[in-house]
């Protein structure tokens, strides 16, 4: 019997209230309804009283999740997309991110974010948002592409003090699917190696890390070995592990779906590059969505993300530099 991505989150909310008293739920539609995607489904049931719909403000949202985290709770808050939680983007960088600086208090709250794009969503409903709150101290930006990282990342978040970011792909929701979940992980902070190579380091990240995989897969009938590296996390970010990789191979193509400019892919290479120039044996290349709002159209919408094609052009012209 096999578990997805979405199973994946819903059991680790309900570990999360199982095993802890302080953990309850508040989002929009999360109770009766199951959650927009269905991440809540029975929990409500399962756990009356701790899985609480609320009012459609998710500046409320948020700033009530700081206020009950400062009297001891824990709170997991679902945002119905990645994109509303702008609207509630003063609590979360001015309030929470800061809190324990500026009083030594934590402010243990899991804000959940699906993310990313699917076909037909257009640009309110399938940003990627990891870089901007990544771009603030005092927060985790998680970012899991595999269903045993949702599965476990989302327990360690709830279990950390600080506030994280959990940025859940929509694509993989339904798509992705394991045998069984982890009984033990990598901690966040801590990238992986998704499959290892020689001929050049493929840095990716959430749905990004199985389209790199297929590049991987094709380009090695071509005789070129490509490492991938999951990142599973941008906010710490693993630079060690990339650079490692990068050490092995020389060339590095870093890839993410979010837009280009101030991403987790410029800020992978400019690691690189100031700390490991001696490295590279060519310059190193990233791709990103195009520099626009999301388009509708799924036509539009392939073209507008990295896909396996696009992702192999590039890595084909980096191996020939």
């Amino acid at each position: 019997m096999s578990i997805t991505y979405l199973e994946a989150i819903r059991e680790a909310q309900a570990k999360a209230l199982a095993d802890d008293p302080r953990v309850y739920i508040y989002g929009q539609d999360v109770g009766a309804f199951g959650g927009a995607f269905k991440a809540t489904k029975n929990l409500a049931q399962e756990f009356p009283g701790r899985v609480i719909d609320a009012p459609i403000s998710e500046d409320a949202i948020v700033g009530s999740a700081v206020g009950a985290a400062i009297e001891g709770m824990r709170p997991i808050i679902e945002m119905q997309f990645a994109d509303f939680s702008t609207t509630g983007f003063n609590q979360i960088v001015n309030q929470a991110a800061t809190l324990f600086w500026r009083t030594n208090v934590p402010c243990p709250i899991t804000i959940r974010l699906p993310s990313g794009g699917t076909s037909g969503t257009g640009p309110f409903h399938s940003q990627s948002l990891e870089a901007i709150y990544a771009h603030y101290p005092g927060l985790v930006v998680m970012t899991p592409a595999t269903v045993e990282d949702a599965y476990s990342m989302l327990l360690e978040a709830v279990v950390i003090d600080d506030p994280v970011i959990f940025c859940e792909h929509k694509l993989l929701y339904y798509h992705l699917k394991a045998e069984k979940l982890p009984t033990e992980a990598l901690p966040t902070g801590k990238a992986r190696i998704a499959r290892p190579g020689r001929d050049m380091t493929l840095v990716a990240y959430s749905a990004m890390v199985h389209e790199a995989l297929a590049v991987a897969e094709e380009l090695a009938l071509e005789g070129s070995e490509v490492e991938v590296v999951d990142l599973r996390s941008i906010k710490p970010l693993d630079t060690d592990t990339v650079m490692a990789s990068v050490a092995r191979t020389g060339r590095l193509l870093c890839v993410g779906e979010s837009w280009p400019w101030g991403g987790v892919t410029a800020e992978v290479i400019a690691r690189v590059s100031s700390e490991g120039f001696g490295l590279l044996d060519v310059p190193p290349q990233r791709l990103n969505a195009k520099d626009t709002p999301v388009p509708y159209h799924p036509s539009l919408w392939a073209a507008h993300r990295p896909t396996a094609r696009s992702i192999a052009a590039a890595a084909r012209k980096l191996l020939r530099m």
